[in-house]
């Protein structure tokens, strides 16, 4: 990940709906949730969830698919997942056995490809 896409990753998380949208999306798991649902579970208007979900999209931390009628949003894991490497990249000053454990954590939280489809 380049450092412009972490900023923007990072931006799109420092406001308060839009983290609680990835952290509802990480928990539904690979199937995703629509849009409405999205909302409703973090309180948020339909035009203000139309808003932070499309944010988030921009900055890769989610994707959509359309369903039939509804847009359905999931959590991007590859891209959550190159958000913690570049934090980790370079970490531990040249002793990554120190963050060893939260760099396989991470890698363990990947969702695969087709699981994801």
């Amino acid at each position: 990940m380049e450092e412009h896409q972490a900023l923007n990753a990072f931006g799109a998380l420092s406001q308060q709906t839009r983290l609680r949208m990835v952290r509802t999306l990480v928990v539904a798991g690979p199937d995703g949730l629509a849009a409405g649902a999205v909302g409703a579970a973090v309180r948020a208007s339909s035009s203000s969830a139309s808003f932070h979900l499309s944010h988030l999209e921009r900055a890769g931390l989610i994707t959509s698919r359309r369903e039939a009628r509804s847009i359905i949003y999931c959590a991007n894991y590859d891209g959550l997942a190159g958000l913690i490497a570049f934090l980790m990249e370079d970490c531990c000053q040249g002793r990554p056995e120190i963050c060893a454990p939260a760099a396989q954590t991470a890698a363990n939280c990947r969702v695969p490809t087709s699981a994801a489809s």
